[in-house]
Formats: C-alpha cells, structure tokens, sequence
C-alpha cells in the first residue's frame, strides 16, 4: 500500500492504514504523527466517537489533536466599549412650612424612588 502524505478521504482507508500500522509496530510504539494527521483529517469528516472507536485509539488524545490542528480565531487588537447616554433626571423641589420655620429640599438628578422614600422618612418623623 502507497503512504501518501495528503488527507485520507474514507474512514476505511484509515482502518487499513492503522491496521497495518499496529501488524508491524514493534513494542508498545507510539503512534506516528502521519497516522494521527488521517484519523483528525478522518474525524473531521466522521465526527470524533465514531473516529475514535473505527481507529481504537484514545477518544481525549484524538479530541486534543484536533483542537490543537484547528485554526485559532484572530483577537482583534482593539475593541471600543460605547456606554450608553443615562437618561437625563429631573430636578425637583420640596418646601415644608411649619410651626418652626421653612424647610426647603432641592433634589437634582435622583431617581423618582429616592423622593418616594424621602417623602415617606419626612412624613413618618412629622406624624
């Protein structure tokens, strides 16, 4: 059988080329980086589980060979942040006349909540 250094297209081919590989290894060999090229390129096609079970190797060791061949993403180099404009809060006023006098309260930019809870604080002490 011809080695090619090109992509193998069929699953199949990959099963041959891993089989003859594992009749002539001698020892516990590790497994060449051609054969790993064949089973990415295969699993690419196949998808990883099926890959990994045709060609009995480790599915992880297959997966992080396949992350490590897959072209990383360009970062641009400059990312501008827009906030958004708040919205413009009104201005109010509050007077209090009393037996002591005049109490006079000028709020600008606070939310209609915190009068809310103004006017409740001021109610409840003059009750």
């Amino acid at each position: 059988m011809p080695r090619r250094k090109t992509a193998i297209i069929t699953i199949e081919e990959a099963k041959a080329r891993f089989g003859e590989w594992r009749q002539n290894r001698r020892g516990k060999a590790r497994i060449p980086a051609e054969l790993w090229s064949a089973a990415v390129a295969v699993a690419r096609k196949e998808g990883l589980n099926r890959t990994a079970r045709e060609l009995h190797v480790a599915w992880d060791d297959l997966k992080r060979r396949m992350e490590a061949t897959s072209p990383k993403p360009v970062l641009p180099a400059f990312v501008e942040l827009v906030t958004p404009r708040a919205p413009s809060l009104p201005e109010c006023m509050i007077e209090l006349e009393g037996r002591r006098g005049k109490l006079r309260i000028q709020l600008k930019n606070v939310p209609a909540s915190y009068l809310a809870t103004l006017s409740r604080e001021l109610w409840e002490q003059a009750s």
